[in-house]
């Protein structure tokens, strides 16, 4: 009975060695760098790391467009208000007189040789 037992023993140690040895394979694949699902986690990792710099350029690029056109805004608002102050001012002034119609009909290039006759 005993070798039956010690029989069985042996058996079940060799069988977890087996599937010890299979896990080891199957769990080095998956952390492997270049094929497995570490290799995924590290690609994604520097994709994180690249993206990252990206929005930190493209923040820093929208904060210095927002400072020119608050700028802008403001040389904007300055000159609106300077054609307001300029229109304004129209108002004070008084009207033009109307150019009288010419009394020839007929365009003549130089009168005062129209009026000399030789």
């Amino acid at each position: 009975m005993n070798f039956v037992a010690d029989i069985l023993l042996a058996a079940g140690a060799i069988g977890a060695g087996l599937y010890c040895y299979v896990l080891s394979g199957r769990l080095r694949r998956f952390t492997d760098l270049e094929k497995g699902v570490g290799g995924a986690v590290a690609v994604l990792s520097a994709q994180v790391d690249d993206l990252t710099r990206t929005i930190a350029k493209a923040q820093a690029q929208a904060r210095e467009q927002g400072k020119a056109l608050v700028q802008q805004t403001e040389r904007a608002d300055a000159a609106g208000k300077r054609l307001e102050l300029l229109l304004a001012s129209l108002h004070d002034l008084p009207e033009a007189e109307q150019p009288q119609k010419p009394r020839n009909p007929f365009f003549v290039r130089h009168p005062e040789e129209s009026k000399r006759t030789p």
